[in-house]
């Protein structure tokens, strides 16, 4: 039951609303709850805690890319995450231009497909780069030939390959490139309506600059959103801190083949002495036929031996470990 207000209260009241002390509008306001209007079409099935954590998958992904690519198209590349937004599917496939280049990615072992963008101006410049180009872009811009969509394809599947290890603290990804399509009506992977987290990346090959977008539908993803959060994230990242890889490192480092050489001696010629040389020339080294020799690991001085014959092979035996601070 309400408070019931006295004559005198009643009096005071009214004489406030007469002298516009008080106001009957914000009166029944202040009574209110304030709704909040939701949007059907646009469901918020992917939260701030879900966006930031894909944020911090993708910037994993963007050093690898950073230090990966290099390798294929011998230029610095630079790659950085802008954003990360949730739109409808139909959003993001209206606002793709043609030609565009996008990898359609099956996402094994999660039910459904991703998508990366790439942008047309990098396509180019990785193409003029694998052919042997200054990585520059067309002035205008064109349909891929044949053999461009080859050399496009081998530089996805690099990018889709790289994908497994910034997730594996949420699932063992293995990832299998199913198409590329130049054109957005192809790709049409999933509804339209559907809701969609979009993490846009900045990559800068050499002076040419452009975005990757990364699409990734609920569908796709909504086994693991509970595992798309900090906490869980850092949790794991802990917990694979304090394991032990020495017995894998060990094996796989046995494996590797360094090169290794002696070197008897050193000594100084000219040009035309170097040119004239002949079968049976003699050339005189600055060391002794009894004084150690360097050996060297890659370019490091690691060791120092002595000469000698192995059967029929020449040899050296070990003579002393060169420690770094010598």
């Amino acid at each position: 039951m309400g408070e019931v207000l006295s004559q005198n209260e009643i009096d005071s009241l009214l004489q406030a609303l007469s002298t516009g002390e008080l106001d009957m509008d914000e009166m029944q306001n202040d009574g209110e709850k304030q709704v909040k209007s939701y949007d059907f079409k646009r469901p918020a099935k992917f939260s701030k805690e879900h966006l930031r954590t894909l944020e911090i998958i993708f910037e994993h992904y963007g050093r690898l890319l950073s230090t990966n690519l290099p390798v294929y198209l011998r230029k610095n590349i630079q790659v950085a995450v802008i954003s990360s937004e949730t739109v409808t599917f139909s959003e993001f496939s209206n606002a793709l231009s043609n030609p565009v280049i996008l990898g359609i990615v099956n996402f094994l072992p999660l039910q459904g497909n991703i998508i990366v963008e790439l942008a047309a101006n990098l396509g180019y410049a990785m193409i003029d780069r694998m052919l042997g180009g200054q990585g520059n872009p067309l002035d205008k811009t064109r349909e891929f030939s044949e053999i461009e969509m080859t050399i496009i394809e081998k530089i996805m599947v690099i990018c889709m390959q790289l994908l497994r290890e910034p997730w594996k603290n949420i699932l063992d990804l293995s990832p299998v490139m199913d198409r590329i399509e130049t054109n957005a009506q192809f790709a049409q992977v999933i509804a339209p309506n559907d809701m969609i987290a979009i993490v846009t990346l900045n990559v800068k090959i050499g002076e040419v600059e452009g975005m990757m977008n990364i699409c990734l539908p609920y569908f796709t993803l909504e086994t693991v959103m509970d595992k798309l959060n900090t906490k869980f994230w850092f949790s794991t990242m802990q917990e694979n801190a304090e394991e032990n890889y020495q017995e894998y490192i060990q094996p796989l480092i046995q494996k590797v083949d360094i090169p290794l050489k002696a070197v008897l001696g050193k000594s100084v010629v000219s040009v035309s002495d170097f040119m004239n040389l002949q079968v049976g020339d003699i050339i005189r080294l600055n060391s002794k036929v009894d004084s150690e020799l360097d050996i060297y690991v890659g370019n490091i001085r690691k060791f120092t031996a002595l000469p000698g014959a192995n059967k029929e092979n020449y040899a050296v035996r070990i003579a002393s470990v060169v420690r770094e601070e010598e």
